[in-house]
Order: structure tokens, then C-alpha cells, then sequence
């Protein structure tokens, strides 16, 4: 089904048909496509500065790999834990992640759990590893949140801003997918400038956490309440509740690590292949 998608004020029109290729009675989607750029994008930005900071590129694309798997599974699971009355009937419909129910912060928590694990056994510097990936997840965020501009969803109210998006015609309303990506861009941005004057490993990853919370905490809020997960029903969504701890949490970590002379920032020499088994080891310091 093709729909329709326009900025009536801006004058822009787009037809947009969510299959991107037909063969057969297979459909290949764009929103799968455009995850999928995300992820490889976010990917090479990751490794392209992973080995300036001591750590494989290797170890790298092996955390990306482990990591979107628990992500998946951190998504259903936060999903699933805040919308049990959908599974009542039929217990095997939790298993059903193609028909939808991914949440973000449960795909965050779930592949953060997996590069500690992966971090201890390798022994590889965990906060330097999360202040190297941090600016490739972003990225991934920013890109994949075009997925649901092709399928038509996560918006907000209706509006007469410049930027009201109509959607087959029906009263234009606020594109959020548009927001949150330019919010996530930006932050990207500033990662990447903030990494090259860090004094302690972890404060980039923390700022990100913080810089990505305060976005959800105020777009989470403007959402269609048919997209909002609720904790407590009509007042309070499960990702603003997110949003909000993880700002503090992000703050607190900061200002702890900050203060912590036992996370001095030390810069690791760049690998090359005559030193590899030494940086591989001293990056675990």
C-alpha cells in the first residue's frame, strides 16, 4: 500500500511505498534497509575510531554483532514486561517480534549488558569501549528513525507549524521521527567533539546517555498517545520514566567519574601490527 506523505506548508509531496522490492510474494522493506544502513554506518564510524583509543577494530564489529542480538532481545523483553495484557490470550505472540513491540531503552539496556560481559572476558577497557561506540549507536539511532517516516508513524499532535506533516491527506501533525533524528545528529556532532577532550574514560558514553534522554524525555511527551507505552495509564509513558532516570543516572555518573582518580584518562597509543599483542593487553588496563 502506498501512502502519501507531505510538509503542506513547505510544499513538499512524497508516495511513498513501505516495500522497497517485490520478488515474488516476498517484500524487502525499507525500514529493514534503512535499520540496516544505520547499523553498518554506525558501525564503521565505531571502528574508523576504535583503534586511535587502543581497542581492536576486531573487538569492535564482534561487540556491534553481539550487541544487536541483545538489543533485540533487551527490546522485547522491556516491551513485554510494561504490555502483558497484549500477550494474555496467547503467550507465544511475545515470540512475534516481526508484527512490532521493540522498545529503544530495552535495546540500549540489553546490548550495554552484552559489551560488559564481553568486555570483562576480553579483558578490554569497558568505559573507553562505550565512549568509542557511543557516537556509532547514536548515528544508528539518528539514520533508523527514518524507518518510521516510510511507515507513517511516530508523530505527535496536530499542528499548524512549518513542519506539519500530513499523512494521506488527514490534518497535518508534529513529524517526531524528524526531531529526534536532527536531536540525535547534533548529537553526534557533539561526541565527536567532545571525544578528543575528555579527561576520563566514560564521560563520553555518559554524556551520551544524557544527551539522548533529554531528547526522548521531551519528544516522548509530544507523542500520539497510540504510541506511547504507559506506566501509569494517561499520565506517565514507560520512556519518559526512562528518559528522566537515566538523565539522572547520567548526571550522577558523570560527576562520579569526573571526581574519580582512579578513571583518569590515560591515552592509549594507536595500534599498529609490529605492537598488537602489546596494545591488545595494555587496552584491557
Amino acid at each position: 500500500m502506498t501512502n502519501n506523505i507531505s510538509f503542506p506548508r513547505l510544499g513538499i509531496s512524497f508516495d511513498i511505498d513501505p516495500a522497497a522490492v517485490r520478488i515474488g510474494s516476498k517484500n524487502i522493506y525499507w525500514y529493514a534497509l534503512i535499520i540496516l544502513t544505520g547499523f553498518l554506518l554506525g558501525l564503521l564510524l565505531a571502528s574508523s575510531r576504535s583503534e586511535k583509543s587502543g581497542i581492536r577494530k576486531d573487538n569492535i564489529w564482534d561487540i556491534a554483532l553481539i550487541g544487536i542480538i541483545a538489543g533485540i532481545i533487551g527490546a522485547r523483553i522491556y516491551y513485554v514486561l510494561f504490555a502483558l495484557d497484549e500477550f494474555k490470550d496467547d503467550f507465544l505472540d511475545v515470540f512475534k517480534i516481526w508484527e512490532g513491540g521493540l522498545a529503544i531503552y530495552g535495546g540500549i539496556i540489553g546490548s550495554f549488558i552484552s559489551t560488559c560481559i564481553y568486555c570483562r572476558v576480553k579483558k578490554i577497557n569497558l568505559p573507553c569501549t562505550l565512549d568509542v561506540c557511543c557516537a556509532g549507536l547514536l548515528l544508528g539511532q539518528a539514520i533508523g528513525r527514518w524507518g518510521n517516516f516510510v511507515n507513517c508513524e511516530v508523530y505527535g499532535g496536530v499542528t499548524d507549524s512549518v513542519l506539519g506533516m500530513s499523512i494521506n491527506g488527514a490534518a497535518p501533525v508534529q513529524p517526531l521521527f524528524l526531531y529526534e533524528s536532527l536531536w540525535n545528529f547534533a548529537g553526534v556532532i557533539l561526541i565527536l567533539l567532545l571525544s578528543g577532550r575528555k579527561k576520563k574514560n566514560g564521560q563520553v558514553f555518559l554524556f551520551y546517555l544524557f544527551w539522548y534522554s533529554c531528547g526522548r524525555l521531551v519528544l516522548e511527551g509530544m507523542r500520539d498517545t497510540a504510541y506511547i507505552l504507559y506506566l501509569i495509564p494517561g499520565v506517565l509513558g514507560v520512556s519518559q520514566f526512562a528518559a528522566a532516570l537515566f538523565i539522572l543516572l547520567s548526571i550522577a555518573g558523570y560527576v562520579y567519574v569526573s571526581r574519580s582518580k582512579k578513571s583518569c584518562f590515560v591515552p592509549l597509543p594507536p595500534i599498529t601490527d609490529s605492537k598488537k599483542p602489546t596494545e591488545n593487553k595494555r587496552s584491557g588496563q
